[in-house]
C-alpha cells in the first residue's frame, strides 16, 4: 500500500480524526518541519490544522537514571547535553543543587566567572535560533542576518573554546567552582569578543525588524495567551513574549545576579505571537552582553584567589534533598537532588524548559496553514533533547 493510501485509511479509521477531516498526517520524526527528531501528528482540514499532538521521545537517553550510576564530578557529562547549545547553563544547575545540599560556599572568583560563562553561553544559545529560523521563514532576506549571526557565534565560541577546549559541551564546571584558572589575558578578550557581537547586533536582528517579509509571516501568527503560559509552564523568551514578567536572575537571584540589579533588564512584549518571542530573544542577547561585560570588569578588579572551594578527593554529599532551578537560555530547568550520603545520587529530577514548552504546540497549531508550521515552531526555541533527556 502507498504511502497516500496509507494515510487516507488512517483518515477513515482513526478514531483521533474529528468528523469530517480529511487527513491525519504524521509531520516527523524526520520531517524538516519537525525540528529534529519530533513527531507532530496532525488532522488537517484542507491545510488547515485542526488538531495537533507533539509526540516527543525519539531521543530519549534515560540520562536520569544514568545519574544514579555515577559520581558527582561524572554526571555533569550528562547534564550538558539535553540541552547542546545551552550546556555551560545544563551543567550548572547540578552543581548548584549539589553544592547547597553539601554547604559548599564558592569563592567570590569563582560566582563572578560563572555568571559571566552562563551569559556567554546565553548568547551562543539565542544566536544560533536568530540565525537559523529566522531565514527559513524570510529567505533571501535573512540571508544577510544569518551570516551576521554565525560570525557572532565564531568569536564567542573561540573564548568558549580557549577556557574550556570544547566548543558544545564544556564540561567547566565543577561541585565547588570551575575546573582551573582563567587564562591569562582572557578577559581582555571576552571583553573584545563582546564588543564585535553588539557591533553586529544591528544586521543580526535586521530580519526580526527590518523584513516586511519576515514580519508578515511572523506577526500575529502562534499567538500564546499568559493564561496558556501558567497552563503549560511555559518560559523564557517564550512566556516572557506574552507579557509574563518573570525571570529567575532578578526574581529569585543565584550566582552575582543580585549584584547586578542595574545591568540586568528582563525584556517582554504583550502581543504573544512569533515575532513578539524572536524580539525578546533579539533583546535578551543585548542585555546578556552588557551582563557579560559587568561581569568581566568586576572580575579584573577583584584580588587574586581560587576559583573553587576546597573538597574532598571522594565528594559524598549528605543525607537529604534539595530543588534548584535556574534560568537557562531556554527558560526555566530546575533539578530535584536526593542523597542517600552516598557518592552517587540516589535520584536526580531535571525539569527541563523545551519539554513544557513544546507542549503547548497542541494549542499553538489549531487554526493554522500548514505553512505557518515553520515559524510556530521556530519560534518556541526548544532543543529536542531537551525535551527528552
Amino acid at each position: 500500500m502507498s504511502g497516500a493510501a496509507r494515510r487516507q485509511v488512517e483518515a477513515v479509521t482513526s478514531p483521533w480524526a474529528a468528523p469530517g477531516t480529511d487527513l491525519v498526517l504524521n509531520l516527523g520524526a524526520g520531517h524538516p518541519s519537525g525540528h529534529g527528531l519530533l513527531r507532530l501528528r496532525l488532522v488537517l482540514d484542507g491545510d488547515q490544522v485542526v488538531r495537533a499532538e507533539p509526540v516527543i521521545g525519539y531521543v530519549h537517553r534515560g540520562a536520569e537514571k544514568l545519574f544514579e550510576a555515577r559520581d558527582y564530578r561524572q554526571i555533569i557529562v550528562l547534564a550538558n547535553r539535553h540541552d547542546w547549545l545551552g550546556a555551560f547553563s545544563s551543567e550548572l544547575g547540578v552543581v548548584l543543587a549539589a553544592e547547597r545540599l553539601a554547604g559548599i560556599e564558592v569563592p567570590p572568583r569563582g560566582v563572578w566567572a560563572r555568571t559571566l560563562l552562563a551569559e556567554l553561553n546565553r548568547v551562543l544559545s539565542h544566536l544560533a535560533f536568530l540565525g537559523s529560523y529566522p531565514p527559513e521563514v524570510a529567505g533571501a532576506d535573512g540571508a544577510e542576518s544569518a551570516e551576521a549571526a554565525r560570525a557572532a557565534r565564531e568569536r564567542l565560541l573561540a573564548v568558549m573554546e580557549e577556557i574550556s577546549g570544547g566548543r558544545m559541551h564544556y564540561m567547566f564546571n565543577r561541585v565547588g567552582g570551575l575546573k582551573e584558572e582563567l587564562p591569562a589575558g582572557w578577559l581582555s578578550r571576552v571583553g573584545a569578543a563582546v564588543a564585535a557581537v553588539r557591533a553586529e547586533l544591528p544586521r543580526i536582528g535586521a530580519v526580526v525588524s527590518g523584513s516586511s517579509r519576515f514580519r508578515s509571516q511572523a506577526q500575529g501568527v502562534g499567538v500564546l495567551s499568559a493564561e496558556q503560559v501558567a497552563q503549560y509552564g511555559v518560559s523564557g523568551p517564550a512566556a516572557r513574549a506574552s507579557g509574563v514578567d518573570f525571570d529567575l536572575r532578578r526574581d529569585e537571584p543565584y550566582l552575582a545576579y543580585a549584584e547586578l540589579p542595574g545591568v540586568l533588564r528582563v525584556v517582554t512584549r504583550t502581543s504573544g505571537d512569533c515575532l513578539a518571542r524572536f524580539e525578546c530573544l533579539l533583546g535578551q542577547v543585548a542585555v546578556s552582553l552588557d551582563l557579560a561585560d559587568a561581569c568581566a570588569s568586576r572580575l579584573a578588579s577583584l584580588p587574586r584567589g581560587p576559583l573553587s572551594a576546597r573538597i574532598p578527593k571522594v565528594l559524598r554529599i549528605p543525607e537529604g534533598h534539595v530543588y534548584t532551578w535556574t534560568e537557562g537560555p531556554l527558560g526555566l530547568n530546575g533539578y530535584y537532588l536526593v542523597s542517600r550520603g552516598g557518592k552517587t545520587p540516589w535520584r536526580l529530577k531535571v525539569r527541563s524548559a523545551s519539554f513544557s514548552n513544546v507542549q503547548v504546540l497542541g494549542e499553538l497549531l489549531p487554526g493554522h496553514g500548514v505553512a505557518d508550521l515553520t515559524t510556530i515552531l521556530g519560534s518556541l526555541f526548544f532543543v529536542v533533547g531537551d525535551m527528552d533527556r
